[in-house]
């Protein structure tokens, strides 16, 4: 988790705009404008993130029924880079070919897009270590995607209880992996959490931007 904030990194949403859906990889914008995917299961609290994040009410549409979102959703910030909302998965009030086609077209997205920067995994504090979750982390990390997680709900869970809930989840990441990716405790209601997540965002955003005129 970040310890702290560099103040040089600390981003302003001056403007967010949701752009368009799109239903694969190879139909999303073109160009080179770097793209932040968020992921999770389906109920995992991924909407209300964004919309925190983006500082935006209801710029991703919230539901109380999972699998609201089918398609890759993209979201124009400050004119410079998109947040991408990615479908949930998990959900299993829908068909078994819907599932794996909601399934098919997340990692198409993942593996293949190159103007990817990072994605931020969602797990949800208040229930244990799910399979699913475990072995979306491992396929990205074998196959080298960059990625972040972010615990989410953590209003929900008692304050005695969060230390627990985190190292199970960490014991279980430990399994598979020495060095654990960058994770963000976070809480939409409460807003929690998104000043880290987006001055990440920006941290990488600069490092885009050196690289670019050093080239």
């Amino acid at each position: 988790m970040l310890k702290y904030i560099d103040i040089r990194n600390l981003m302003i949403i001056k403007d967010a705009q949701y752009i368009a859906s799109y239903p694969s990889y190879s139909a999303c914008p073109e160009g080179d404008v770097p793209e932040y995917a968020f992921v999770g299961r389906s109920n995992v609290g991924k909407s209300s993130l964004i919309n925190y994040l983006l500082n935006r009410k209801n710029i991703a549409r919230t539901s109380n029924k999972p699998g609201k979102t089918q398609m890759i959703n993209y979201f124009l910030v400050n004119a410079s880079w998109y947040m991408v909302d990615l479908p949930g998965f998990g959900y299993a009030k829908v068909s078994k070919k819907q599932r794996k086609s909601w399934e098919l077209m997340v990692k198409n997205y993942l593996q293949h897009r190159l103007q990817l920067q990072n994605t931020f995994v969602l797990l949800d504090l208040n229930i244990k270590p799910q399979k699913i979750d475990l072995e979306l982390i491992n396929w990205m990390g074998e196959i080298q995607i960059p990625f972040s997680i972010v615990y989410t709900k953590m209003d929900k869970t008692r304050k005695r209880d969060i230390a627990d809930r985190l190292l199970a989840y960490e014991e279980a990441l430990q399994a598979s992996w020495e060095t654990l990716p960058p994770r963000f405790i976070s809480s939409a209601n409460k807003r929690v959490g998104g000043e880290d997540i987006l001055a990440y965002i920006e941290q990488i955003n600069e490092r885009i931007k050196t690289n670019s005129k050093k080239s």
